[in-house]
């Protein structure tokens, strides 16, 4: 996943093609739901096409909206997989201007509309992220919340209990051992990290 980016904003990239206008929209997403609001919202009535991809993980769709099968969801879902992106949706908005382009002439319009809004749109590294939950003594709590940060590591959530806390964190997977080394140093081997389960971030 190191090698994967999402887009750090919404991009957006316009060109005309024999006449007819395209306009390419990019945002970053976190899941199906998120990236079909932002198509619906993006989404230009007036126009003659909106054809769209996304990729989420393993997860991802594409509309033609009208074109030829082929010709235009899946050449913008190849431009999104192609400049190494995830967690990304791309919508491009065709307005006809009276010269058709054949099949051919509509993937590499589409495609190349959508892969320029990706390649010169600001991008950031996705990172592989573990969820792990800590069980740390009241005596312990301040010197691990003072390094957290030293392991990338956040805090989503904290719940005491009558020996002490149960931390619920999250970071970097590549750092998930050297912590719990430490942890383990830190506790005289007391402290208990539980893998809640990973996500991407």
């Amino acid at each position: 996943m190191s090698h994967l980016h999402t887009l750090a904003g919404e991009a957006r990239f316009e060109q005309d093609i024999r006449k007819s206008r395209f306009l390419a929209r990019a945002a970053p997403v976190d899941d199906a739901a998120a990236a079909l609001a932002f198509l619906a919202a993006a989404g230009t009535v007036d126009a003659t096409h909106n054809c769209w991809a996304y990729r989420i993980g393993q997860e991802y769709r594409f509309s033609d909206d009208g074109e030829p099968g082929g010709s235009a969801g899946r050449p913008i879902l190849a431009a999104i997989e192609g400049q190494g992106f995830d967690r990304v949706a791309v919508l491009v908005t065709r307005w006809y201007g009276g010269i058709k382009l054949g099949v051919g002439g509509l993937v590499r319009a589409y495609g190349g509309t959508a892969a320029e809004c990706l390649r010169t749109a600001p991008r950031q590294p996705l990172v592989d992220l573990a969820r792990i939950q800590v069980d740390c003594e009241f005596a312990l709590l301040a010197s691990l919340h003072a390094r957290l940060p030293e392991f990338s590591a956040t805090k989503v959530d904290e719940h005491f209990h009558i020996e002490g806390a149960e931390l619920d964190l999250q970071l970097p997977r590549e750092r998930l051992d050297d912590f719990r080394h430490w942890l383990r140093d830190l506790t005289r081997g007391r402290g208990q990290v539980r893998e809640a389960g990973a996500t991407d971030g």
